[in-house]
């Protein structure tokens, strides 16, 4: 009993004086987050999938990688081969993000012009850059409809129209977006008269640009295809091949291991080569 009112007494003196011995830190300025992670969250939010976490997408980049390793081990037990297929399952997801996000953005750069039009419209119409906002949520294109939606919803709870601004950027992630966004953003804060001419000059341009990229593309489909199938056909004839016994015997040895690895990387250097001639280049979000 002497010994547990003791240990009580010590307790409770250690208690009393942890403020004096521990004395309470300043909390924390929260960490910026990465160059990384800022490129993937911004690469989910062009891809439309912007209420998912680039935590659970780095998961599901590990768990593809482990499927697609135990898939290509069940099929051919060849170690290094399972790795090589264990590294194309953890890129699979962000190159399946990379595609859904250019295919979006491809489709956004069709409407943009309408949507400078129809603020040309609603500004010629005396309306307020408000009710621009809000007009091009109820009745804008439907790609960019559920952003502008979201800006007035930010606006009516906030009544910041520079807030508004900010999650409209953020929520569409293009540059386009930013430019017509600090566009609004000068004539709001400066005003002036040149908005409308200065709204249409940028709605040809974006026309040119549109029409100009999609007949670059369209020619330089081929280009692509050739190159994911030049890439493709050899490991796939491969994986077919170490299914054989025999043949999975040869590849299981260290050189046969650092001929895997090796042709990997050729693989991987000429696809990205390919790719890098027959791609225009993107344009960057410099207000971002």
């Amino acid at each position: 009993m002497t010994i547990a009112l003791g240990l009580l007494l010590g307790a409770g003196l250690v208690l009393i004086a942890s403020p004096l011995l521990w004395p309470a830190r300043e909390p924390s300025a929260p960490r910026e987050p990465s160059r990384a992670a800022r490129a993937l969250r911004e690469r989910l939010v062009q891809a439309g999938l912007g209420d998912l976490s680039p935590i659970v997408m780095i998961v599901l980049c590990a768990l593809s990688g482990i499927a697609c390793g135990a898939v290509v081990f069940a099929l051919a037990p060849v170690p290094a081969l399972a790795a090589v297929g264990a590294l194309v399952g953890a890129v699979l997801p962000l190159v399946l993000l990379g595609w859904r996000a250019r295919r979006r953005r491809r489709a956004t750069r069709v409407v943009w012009p309408d949507v400078v039009d129809n603020l040309v419209s609603a500004v010629r119409a005396g309306m307020s850059l408000p009710e621009a906002l809000a007009e091009l949520g109820r009745s804008g294109p439907a790609p960019t409809r559920a952003a502008f939606a979201a800006a007035d919803r930010e606006l009516q709870a906030t009544g910041d129209l520079g807030v508004a601004f900010d999650g409209l950027k953020d929520r569409l992630a293009d540059p386009v977006a930013d430019r017509i966004v600090e566009t609004l953003r000068m004539a709001r804060e400066v005003g002036g008269t040149e908005l409308t001419t200065v709204l249409r000059g940028l709605a040809a341009y974006l026309r040119q640009d549109a029409a100009l990229r999609s007949e670059v593309e369209a020619r330089q489909g081929w280009v692509k295809n050739a190159a994911r199938l030049g890439v493709a056909a050899p490991w796939i004839v491969l994986l077919l091949l170490a299914t054989r016994p025999e043949a999975a015997r040869a590849y299981d040895s260290p050189l046969g291991a650092a001929l895997l690895v090796g042709g990997f990387l050729v693989s991987i250097v000429a696809y990205r080569l390919m790719l890098a001639v027959g791609r225009l280049p993107e344009e960057k979000r410099w207000f971002s």
